[in-house]
This record gives C-alpha cells, sequence and structure tokens, in this order.
C-alpha cells in the first residue's frame, strides 16, 4: 500500500489500541483511511443474540475497510484490535489527495480490493454449501495460498480456535471436533495444542 512516511506527510496520525479496543463501529460514516503499522485487527459484526462473527483479521500493511471510502456509505462492519496494535489515521480527503498526485496507488487499491473481493466469494460459496471441515478447509486453504512453503503441515494456523468459529459462522464445539476428525484423517497435525496444515 502506501508508503507510511507519505501518509504522515499528509498529516496522518498514530493512534495505539489496545486489545478489543474499537477503532470504528459499524454504522459510522467513514473520514478517515485506516493502515495497520504494527498488530492485529478484527472486522467483526455481532447477531441479535450476542454472536460475533468474525469478516477477516487483518494484519501489519493491511488497510482497514478501505472500500467504504470509495464508497461513501457507513461501516458495515466493527474495527477492533485483537492485540495492542498501532494504526495510521489519515483524513478521508487527505487520502484522496495523495491518490490525486500519485494515481499509480490506484493498481494496489485494486489489488486489495480485489483479494478482499476472492476472500468473501470463497467464504460466502464455503458458508452456503459445505459441510464444517469444508468451510475449515476453505479457509485454511485461502491461509495457505499466500505462504511461501506449500508442503504439507509447513504452515502454523495462526488462529484461535475462537477465531476459526468466528469466522465461518461455527460453534467452538465444532471447530474442536471437526479439527480433531481433520487430524485423524491426516489433513492436518496438531502440536502443542497448535493447528500446522
Amino acid at each position: 500500500m502506501i508508503n507510511e512516511d507519505i501518509l504522515f506527510s499528509f498529516g496522518a496520525d498514530l493512534k495505539t489500541y489496545d486489545s478489543e479496543d474499537i477503532i470504528f463501529s459499524e454504522g459510522e460514516t467513514p473520514n478517515y483511511f485506516y493502515m495497520i503499522s504494527s498488530g492485529k485487527v478484527k472486522l467483526n459484526n455481532y447477531n441479535e443474540g450476542g454472536k460475533e462473527f468474525i469478516q477477516g483479521i487483518l494484519l501489519q500493511g493491511h488497510s482497514i475497510a478501505l472500500s467504504t471510502l470509495f464508497a461513501g456509505k457507513p461501516y458495515p462492519v466493527n474495527a477492533v484490535a485483537i492485540e495492542e496494535s498501532e494504526v495510521i489515521r489519515l483524513p478521508k480527503a487527505s487520502y484522496f489527495e495523495i491518490l490525486k498526485k500519485q494515481p499509480e496507488y490506484y493498481t494496489d487499491i485494486v489489488h486489495c480490493l480485489s483479494e478482499h473481493m476472492h476472500y468473501k466469494f470463497l467464504m460466502t460459496q464455503s458458508m452456503a454449501f459445505h459441510s464444517p471441515s469444508e468451510k475449515l478447509m476453505t479457509l485454511m486453504n485461502y491461509i495457505k495460498y499466500s505462504h511461501h512453503d506449500q508442503k504439507q503441515f509447513s504452515l502454523q494456523i495462526q488462529l484461535t480456535r475462537q477465531q476459526l468459529a468466528s469466522l465461518t459462522g461455527l460453534s467452538v464445539e465444532t471447530v474442536i471436533r471437526v479439527i480433531k476428525n481433520m487430524e485423524k484423517e491426516g489433513v492436518l497435525k496438531i502440536q502443542n495444542r497448535k493447528i500446522f496444515y
């Protein structure tokens, strides 16, 4: 994405969030461009019963809900720090000023938005038609796709069982049961409670 120094030269500030701090809430108007400088942020919603659904987990270098800046619509999700995180915040008008002066960044934006759409299509298809194990495998295959080593068990899944459940719409109990079955079938390996896929 855009170099941090450029963002600061256009008036960005650096905000620090503790775990579970809210960066923005569903329904708010997007007035800033956000980029993670360090830490992890989840995008989530809650159903009427209070069950959390995680739309995605973002890492260092990722922008947060970029599409809403272009759509001009309220945030459809909450952004919440998972761990202590530093987030660069730039006013929306300043972000568009950068793009006006340096249009080469549009290629990065298209790539970022395309990756996001690809993930959403995979997960939507998975949720509509697949069994719990297929939902988890779709998510793990997506994560592994960008991993440099594609050998079996080469990737440690850096998500908790709760996060896997919230990302796939499953219960934690189902995730635990399915992961144990997947280990028995040789699809993944568990070492010291860590999942290797």
